[in-house]
């Protein structure tokens, strides 16, 4: 219970938190965010690859929290394989640039991606994969503060990849 109020205290606070803009290598961090993962768990055999020259003018703060929370789920979510595969890079998107992670995990089904961004909704269940259900709902918050959007696509069993871009002059 007590995460669960942390969490959701922090996800008021990100709406709130007056905007610091600056120029973040999102690939940087993310290099970051993946050796900590790895650290945490050195027993796992995982692959990272991390996209050079991902660079947005954002509130860092923000951004690290989203990416971490991205990053985490693809950790999270991919820990029964043999061997964690995760990338972040650009992708292009009918023609937008966008950011992707993209995990070789358990997947969802489509049916049910209009779940995935809804504060305590859960595909799993807290045994399969714990959580508070405020991870999705906290990178989509960062996400439109920095004036953007982001969506999911997935297959069970096949993993998931998350978009979302950013606009740089957004208020």
């Amino acid at each position: 219970m007590a995460q669960l109020i942390d969490e959701m205290l922090m996800l008021s606070r990100l709406t709130r938190k007056p905007m610091q803009r600056e120029h973040v290598d999102l690939s940087q961090m993310a290099r970051e965010i993946a050796e900590e993962l790895r650290t945490g768990a050195p027993e796992r055999s995982a692959t990272f690859t991390i996209e050079d020259g991902l660079v947005v003018e954002g509130d860092r703060v923000l951004l690290r929290t989203a990416l971490q929370n991205l990053l985490e789920n693809a950790w999270k979510f991919s820990a029964g394989r043999d061997r964690t595969v995760i990338e972040f890079a650009r992708a292009d998107t009918d023609g937008a640039p966008a950011f992707v992670v993209r995990d070789n995990g358990v997947g969802f089904d489509m049916r049910y991606s209009d779940k995935l961004f809804r504060p305590f909704e859960r595909l799993h269940t807290q045994g399969e994969f714990p959580g508070t259900g405020v991870g999705l709902t906290t990178v989509q918050r960062v996400v439109r503060r920095h004036g953007g959007a982001v969506w999911a696509e997935g297959r069970v069993d096949d993993g998931a990849a998350f978009y979302f871009n950013i606009n740089s002059e957004a208020p």
